[in-house]
Order: C-alpha cells, then sequence, then structure tokens
C-alpha cells in the first residue's frame, strides 16, 4: 500500500509540474530575456489565462524588436483577440520598414482583419503585379469588330486597401474604357495602326479611382480583326424590310381574294333569283292561257322574239365564229 501511495503521489508531483510549467513559462521568459526584449512572468501567466499562446507573443514581439520595430505586447494581444494574423501582420511590417514604405500597426492589422492577405499586398506595392485581361469586343464607327486583349499593370494602394474594390473592378472598368476607345475610332484601321492609343484613352479615365490598386500602365497585347457588324446590321434590316414587304403584299392578296369571292358569292345569289324568277314564267304563261288573257298567236309571237333575241346575243358574243344556219321563226301549224 505504501509503494502503490508513493507512486500516486509522484505522478501528482509531476503532473502538477507540467499544469505549473503551462501557466508559468519559464523557457519563454528565459528567452526574452536573452533576446533583450524583457517579459514580465506574470504578463506570460496572464496570457495563459485568458487563452493568448505566449509563444506566438513573444516570437513575434522578438522579430519586431530585432528589427527595430515599436510594437508593443497590447497590440498583438489584442490582435490576437480580434481574430487576426500577428505572423502576417509583423512580417508586412518589417518589410514595409525595409522597403521604406510607410505601413502603420493600425493600417496594417484593418488590412489583415478586412480579410485581406496584408504580406501580398505589400509585395504587391514593391513589386507591382500583372492582370491578365478577357478578350473585349468593341465596333468601330465603320461598323468593324476589333478583339482587344490587353495586360494591366498595378500596385497597391495601402491606403485605400481597405474598403476598396478588387481585381474584378478593375478589369471590368478596363473593359469599359477599351470598348469606348474602340467605338471612338472612325475607322477600324487607325486602331490597328496606332494600338497606343486605346492605352491613353483609357488611362485618361483615371479608372483606379475608388480600388485598392493603382494602375501603372495599361498596354495592348493583341487586336484581331472581327465580324463586320455594320454589314450584318443591312443585311438583318434588309430581311426584316423584305419580310414585312411580303407580309403586306400577301394581306393585299387575301384582301383581293376576299372581295373577289364575295362578289362572285353576290353573283351567285343573283343568277339564283333570275333562275327562280324564270322559273315562274312557264307558271305565268298558264295561268295567262287559262284566263284567256293570252292567246295562240301571242305565244307564238313571243317565242318568235325571244329567238330572235337569242340569235343576235349568240353573233354580238362570238362576231368571229362560224354562227351557222339562223334560227327559223316558229310559225303556226308547222
Amino acid at each position: 500500500m505504501v509503494e502503490i501511495g508513493g507512486a500516486v503521489f509522484i505522478f501528482i508531483l509531476i503532473v502538477l509540474f507540467f499544469v505549473f510549467l503551462y501557466y508559468f513559462p519559464i523557457g519563454l521568459w528565459i528567452r526574452t530575456m536573452a533576446a533583450g526584449v524583457p517579459l514580465g512572468i506574470v504578463s506570460l501567466v496572464r496570457m495563459r489565462l485568458i487563452g493568448i499562446p505566449p509563444g506566438v507573443i513573444v516570437t513575434n514581439l522578438v522579430r519586431a524588436r530585432k528589427a527595430g520595430l515599436d510594437i508593443t505586447v497590447d497590440q498583438l494581444q489584442s490582435h490576437f483577440l480580434a481574430g487576426g494574423n500577428i505572423e502576417a501582420v509583423t512580417l508586412a511590417m518589417i518589410a514595409a520598414q525595409r522597403a521604406q514604405i510607410p505601413l502603420e500597426w493600425q493600417r496594417a492589422a484593418a488590412i489583415d482583419l478586412a480579410g485581406r492577405n496584408v504580406v501580398e499586398a505589400l509585395q504587391t506595392s514593391v513589386n507591382p503585379k500583372v492582370i491578365e485581361t478577357p478578350t473585349f469586343q468593341g465596333v468601330a464607327q465603320n461598323g468593324i469588330q476589333l478583339n482587344v486583349k490587353a495586360r494591366v499593370t498595378v500596385r497597391s494602394n495601402l491606403d485605400r486597401y481597405v474598403g476598396g474594390a478588387g481585381e474584378q473592378t478593375v478589369i471590368a472598368r478596363v473593359g469599359e474604357g477599351v470598348v469606348a476607345a474602340v467605338g471612338a475610332a472612325t475607322d477600324h484601321k487607325q486602331v490597328l495602326e496606332y494600338p497606343d492609343s486605346i492605352s491613353k484613352a483609357v488611362l485618361a479615365k483615371g479608372l483606379d479611382a475608388g480600388t485598392a490598386f493603382e494602375i501603372v500602365s495599361i498596354d495592348i497585347a493583341d487586336v484581331d480583326v472581327g465580324k463586320n457588324i455594320g454589314a450584318e446590321l443591312q443585311t438583318s434590316q434588309a430581311e426584316a424590310d423584305r419580310r414585312i414587304a411580303q407580309a403586306k403584299a400577301a394581306e393585299r392578296q387575301y384582301a383581293a381574294q376576299a372581295a373577289e369571292q364575295e362578289q362572285k358569292a353576290e353573283t351567285q345569289a343573283m343568277r339564283a333569283k333570275v333562275v327562280g324568277a324564270e322559273a315562274t314564267i312557264p307558271l305565268a304563261i298558264a295561268d295567262a292561257f287559262r284566263s284567256g288573257n293570252l292567246g295562240v298567236m301571242d305565244y307564238y309571237r313571243l317565242k318568235n322574239i325571244q329567238a330572235d333575241t337569242d340569235m343576235r346575243s349568240a353573233i354580238g358574243t362570238d362576231s368571229g365564229g362560224d354562227q351557222g344556219p339562223p334560227v327559223p321563226p316558229v310559225t303556226p301549224g308547222k
């Protein structure tokens, strides 16, 4: 039992020893003393209690002080508690000092908390970045389409890096300027002969306003001749005019056909009325015979007149043909 109790006691002592070293980082305190950046053991214990890793704070504090930067422990702790990357901010501050670029801790911390890479922003400020644009399509005033591809050289503007627009905005503005410059040319040959006129026109617009970058230069990488948009538009307009004319002609044709059909219907109706009226003539003649108002001689005289009328009508409608023998008048008793 004594041996078991002694082992438990030794285990407890070991655990307490590691707990003591965890909350009292003697090694980090010795490191700060050796680096000439004295930091009290109480400060290290307080960092551990509030959830800040002392090793990260000490490492970056030693880096900053050795680089000659006046960065305090409170600044590092505040930025860590805000969710920032104190290592990236510290390295960016050191690089800015080496490149003699004015960069304050507050601005570097704000860039990091804004979700942007402060180290990359500083590198782009020292070494400008080249952005390859997609192919922009513009149409000159003579109707010829030009396909333009450009390279935009930009450097970071640290004063506007927080809240400034990104690369996509710069590309969109450059594309707008390229299309406007091509559209202002009276002839596409002018653009092909002097492509730098596009660069000058675009740069004069101040496209980097409100962005996180400063445009250094815009270089036209390629200019290709595309379609003849003017000719295609004229062809499309002519085709549309032709279809409109055909539609109007068809409308007039259908209207004429409808009028003709209506006229035929009216003629047929009139003929039907005439046929109906002619059908009543025999009945009238029969009534006249029965009533004694019409005699046999009168009837034959009427037939002779009708035959003579038919003959004259036939002669009038076909005067050049063989009319045949004339129809003899009908005489009674024959």
